[in-house]
């Protein structure tokens, strides 16, 4: 076997346009959107291997689209924020990283320019991602392959939809040990002259974002910026100050408990190698990193086993069968409280913890994942109809979270309103029927309610009462 079809081989690529490489291709070009990363990326990795095997130079390159599904300026900021590094990290390791935006963002426009012997891209489980994969295979005319980058086990392994953790955890953690490894990070051999060099956009992150035509209604936060230097700053700083507590302090909401990493994986600027290796490897009470682990990497991949193998991962229709029962069966219960979506979005609900979430994540582009499962909840509780509810919450949770449009996302409200995941909980109650079911008093048992509400007030820098009118989102 040849050294190129031994790559082939590995588990983590996906081959979606067979043949040989262009024999009078000039480069390899790894297109790269899922894993905004020069470090730690399988999919970099592999493009490089493929490259030195060629004896060609790398291009990596990078088509920045302005119109991803649900998307805003708050997500493109944080996105660009993180280019320029990126770019750095990848020149550093031998390859010419390519920036084209918006009109000029196409990859088969560029891979005709460049001469591309053979194509390199990474995996995204999500429904139109995946749709600009299926295209570009059938408009390449080289070899196309698409590597798992953002994953410990590849996806591959998984190739039916998980009932729930239980089922995945087994099959994952007997082949952990085979992927649970450091990444290579091999160098390109072959390097581009000044002469042959393809041509990149200039960057400069406020010229970029003044030029998109995005959706200007959500507006950056200040209290995370992108990029993979300041992910492993929160990095760092989790695992020396936070991952000790992290078994107890993660669902405390009123505690800086959790790892504040999620933006970074959304964005591919960290990958989960580099995560849970630094939370495996770091000087910590071995239940804590247990917790942390449990947590991203089999709870976070049987979210993108969801996502990847349920077409209808962002609608109720995708839940459990028992789950889309009892929601019926109590339809027509009366709801204590009726809510439409925009005083939802405005937090104008009489629950004072319910707003605090909401407006954490509207002021801050995150919400603590404990709230996120109450949050969720009392929207099914509020709406006239689950299916109302679940929409509601995936547009909300998209649209201003920083980790939206994300197979966490989504398995979060297909959790908490339709049971995914989750097992009946008898006895049946009034709307929820036998879904798992969340109050303000069991939330002010477990953690200091009155001390979460005060910090997100003076996160968003408001002295009214968390029931008052706000006009700060539009």
């Amino acid at each position: 076997m040849s050294a190129l079809a031994q790559l082939q081989q590995d588990p983590r690529v996906v081959v979606r346009r067979e043949g040989l490489p262009d024999p009078q291709g000039k480069c390899v070009v790894y297109w790269m959107q899922r894993a905004q990363r020069g470090w730690d990326n399988p999919a970099l990795d592999m493009a490089i291997k493929v490259a030195n095997e060629l004896q060609k130079p790398l291009a990596v390159f990078f088509g920045l689209h302005p119109k991803y599904p649900n998307s805003n300026w708050r997500h493109y900021a944080f996105l660009v924020a993180g280019i320029r590094e990126t770019w750095e990290q990848v020149e550093k390791r031998g390859a010419a990283f390519v920036f084209r935006a918006y009109p000029q963002h196409d990859l088969i426009r560029f891979c005709a320019e460049v001469g591309a012997a053979l194509v390199i891209g990474d995996e995204n489980p999500m429904r139109e991602p995946e749709g600009w994969r299926q295209s570009a295979t059938r408009k390449l005319r080289v070899p196309f392959w698409t590597v798992d980058a953002d994953v410990i086990v590849p996806s591959k392994f998984f190739p039916k939809e998980e009932y729930a953790a239980r089922t995945l955890r087994p099959k994952l953690h007997k082949l952990l040990s085979a992927f649970f490894t450091p990444l290579e990070n091999p160098n390109a051999r072959h390097r581009w002259t000044d002469a042959t060099r393809p041509a990149s956009q200039p960057l400069d992150e406020q010229t970029v974002l003044s030029d998109l035509p995005l959706d200007r209604s959500t507006q950056p936060v200040s209290h995370y910026v992108g990029g993979t230097r300041a992910g492993q700053n929160v990095l760092r700083q989790f695992v020396q100050h936070g991952l000790r507590d992290y078994d107890t302090a993660r669902n405390l909401p009123h505690l800086p408990g959790t790892s504040n990493l999620s933006a970074y994986l959304h964005f591919g600027q960290l990958g989960p190698h580099t995560i849970a290796l630094a939370v495996r490897d770091a000087e910590a009470p071995q239940v804590a990193k247990d917790a942390f682990l449990e947590e991203m990497i089999v709870r976070r991949e049987l979210a993108i086993n969801f996502v990847a193998r349920n077409p209808q991962y962002d609608k109720l229709a995708g839940c459990h069968e028992w789950a889309r029962k009892t929601l019926a069966e109590h339809r027509a219960d009366p709801r204590p409280y009726l809510y439409n979506e925009a005083e939802l979005e405005q937090a104008e609900t009489h629950d004072p913890l319910w707003n605090a979430a909401q407006l954490e994540m509207v002021v801050t582009g995150r919400m603590h994942g404990y709230l996120r499962m109450y949050w969720a909840k009392k929207i099914l509780e509020w709406t006239p109809s689950p299916e109302e509810a679940f929409d509601i919450a995936v547009r909300l949770n998209d649209r201003y979270e920083l980790d939206g449009r994300d197979p966490n996302g989504y398995t979060g409200v297909a959790w908490a309103i339709g049971g995914k995941h989750d097992r009946p909980w008898p006895p049946a109650r009034p709307v929820f029927g036998m879904i798992r079911y969340m109050t303000a008093g069991g939330c002010a048992r477990k953690f200091d309610v009155k001390s979460y509400i005060k910090r997100v007030e003076a996160l968003a820098g408001r002295s009214a009462q968390l029931g008052t009118h706000p006009a700060l989102f539009h």
